[in-house]
C-alpha cells in the first residue's frame, strides 16, 4: 500500500535524533552511525554547518507530524557543461515501518523537481554496490549508472 502524499521541510535541530536513527537503522547504517539519544556533538556541528550552506539541504519527508524520510540535497556549480549546476542526492532513507510504501519515490521525486527550480542539468548519486534494492529503485526512477565512482576513505 503506497503512502500518501508526504510533505516536505528543511530538517531543524529537533529532527536530528529522527534523522540519525534513520541513518543507523540498516545492515550498513549500524556500522558507520552512532545513535544514541545523546548525540555525539558531530551530528550538530554538521547540522549547523550544513544549515550555514545555502546549496545544501537537509529535507525530512512528513506525514503529518511523523518524520518518515530524510535525504540531503548538495547544489554544486561546475565548469563543465558551460557552468552548470548539478543536484547532488546523498542519506536517503526512509524509515523501516515504512519502506515499500512509497516514501522513497515521493523523497526522490521532491530532489528532482528541487533541481529543476535550481536551474540544475543533472541530478546524480550514489548508492553502496551492496545495496542491491536501492540500485533498482534507482534505475526504476530512471538514473542511469553513466560512472563508475571511486572513494578514498580518509
Amino acid at each position: 500500500m503506497d503512502m500518501g502524499v508526504l510533505t516536505f521541510r528543511e530538517a531543524t535541530e529537533e529532527d536530528l535524533e529522527t534523522v540519525v536513527y534513520m541513518l543507523s537503522d540498516d545492515s550498513l547504517g549500524s556500522t558507520r552511525e552512532r545513535y544514541a539519544h545523546l548525540l555525539p556533538d558531530s551530528y550538530l556541528k554538521a547540522f549547523h554547518a550544513i544549515k550555514s550552506d545555502p546549496n545544501i539541504e537537509l529535507i525530512v519527508a512528513c506525514d503529518g507530524d511523523r518524520i518518515v524520510g530524510v535525504q540531503q540535497v548538495t547544489f554544486t556549480p561546475h565548469m563543465t557543461y558551460q557552468g552548470g549546476w548539478r543536484a547532488t542526492i546523498e542519506g536517503v532513507r526512509t524509515t523501516s515501518s515504512e519502506r515499500g510504501k512509497g516514501v522513497g519515490r515521493q523523497l526522490i521525486g521532491w530532489a528532482i523537481q528541487r533541481a529543476k527550480e535550481r536551474g540544475c542539468h543533472v541530478v546524480q548519486l550514489t548508492t553502496d554496490k551492496r545495496r542491491i534494492d536501492a540500485l533498482r529503485f534507482y534505475e526504476r526512477m530512471g538514473f542511469k549508472a553513466s560512472h563508475e565512482g571511486l572513494k578514498l576513505h580518509l
